[in-house]
């Protein structure tokens, strides 16, 4: 089989995202979301999603509409995953039988809207390691190599290996997040969700066969947006330290700064993912290849089962004319 971007006739703007047990899908249609119900059959339906973008016209501005869009997805994502997940059956029972004591609890006498509030507290928690694991940990290390191991010969290149740190954090924690079974089924179905993109972007007919046949890594991924804004981020950083000399001294003033100049990244990093969705050169190929690598960790192959559900739900949000969704 030949993955060369020359085999695609069609460069589709589709994109979607992997759920529990499902697969959304975002077309000239709509959202849909298709999920594999206990019973075996899969349903199917759309999902309201309105764009900042239709009702603000500079929502839809080069670059800003990568930070727009990157918040509308993950908070669009994360309701669509709490749904798979309640559709799917593993939000009842076998939770409930799992819930601790001090959960049963606070769930009898306190009622959902404490567990609303403890969810909103642990979302606060996750934000704030987040926070520690990719924005201060890599500037403190880099601090202590370059103090105790380097005597300070690297001190020009802090956003460098800055950068370098974190991509090596991203990789270590996807690949230990990748070993739990149920995100090791959300892989397999984010693979489904590639395939049947490609599929389509060849002008194959959807069936089970040609998906399968088809790759499982796509350059428009979120995983390769991510690692596109790690490089962005790099050499963002490394222009500011060299420009305004002496602004990375203050680390917490340092971590800020990179805080501030985040949607800056973000916007960037999305027009590159629109560029080489259409682009096929040097420069799309280098930055580029870091995603791509990454996704034989954030894709698996799936079962026959599991791609009828990408199949299902691409065919939802599809029309009969490719133009509506050309990128």
């Amino acid at each position: 089989m030949s993955n060369k971007k020359n085999d695609i006739k069609h460069k589709t703007s589709v994109g979607g995202q992997a759920l529990l047990e499902g697969i959304m899908m975002q077309g000239p249609k709509g959202a849909y979301m298709s999920v594999r119900l206990p019973d075996g059959t899969i349903e199917t339906e759309k999902k309201d999603f309105k764009r900042l973008k239709d009702r603000f016209r500079p929502a839809g501005f080069p670059v800003i509409r990568g930070v727009v869009s990157f918040i509308e997805s993950m908070v669009f994502g994360f309701k669509c995953m709490t749904l798979s997940a309640e559709k799917a059956g593993l939000d009842t029972e076998q939770e409930q039988e799992n819930m601790s004591k001090l959960d049963k609890w606070i769930t009898e006498h306190m009622g959902k809207k404490m567990m609303t509030a403890l969810t909103f507290i642990a979302s606060i928690i996750g934000f704030a390691l987040a926070f520690l694991m990719f924005f201060y940990l890599p500037t403190l290390l880099v601090d202590l190599f370059d103090e105790y191991l380097f005597l300070g010969a690297i001190e020009k290149l802090h956003p460098l290996f800055e950068g370098i740190i974190r991509m090596i954090i991203f990789i270590i924690y996807i690949f230990a997040v990748s070993k739990v079974p149920d995100i090791k089924r959300v892989f397999m179905y984010h693979g489904a969700e590639h395939k049947s993109i490609t599929c389509y972007e060849k002008g194959l007919e959807l069936t089970v066969d040609n998906v399968r046949g088809q790759c499982r890594f796509h350059p428009r991924c979120g995983t390769s947006f991510i690692f596109v804004m790690l490089i962005i981020s790099i050499v963002i950083s490394s222009v500011l330290a060299l420009v305004f000399k002496g602004i990375d001294e203050v680390r917490i003033v340092w971590v800020g700064i990179k805080l501030l100049i985040m949607p800056l990244i973000m916007g960037l990093g999305y027009e590159f993912i629109r560029y080489s969705g259409k682009h096929d050169n040097v420069v799309t190929k280098v930055l580029s290849a870091p995603g791509l690598l990454m996704q034989r960790i954030t894709t698996a192959e799936p079962d026959d089962d599991i791609i009828e559900v990408g199949i299902d739900a691409l065919k939802s949000v599809i029309t009969e004319n490719p133009e509506d969704d050309a990128i």
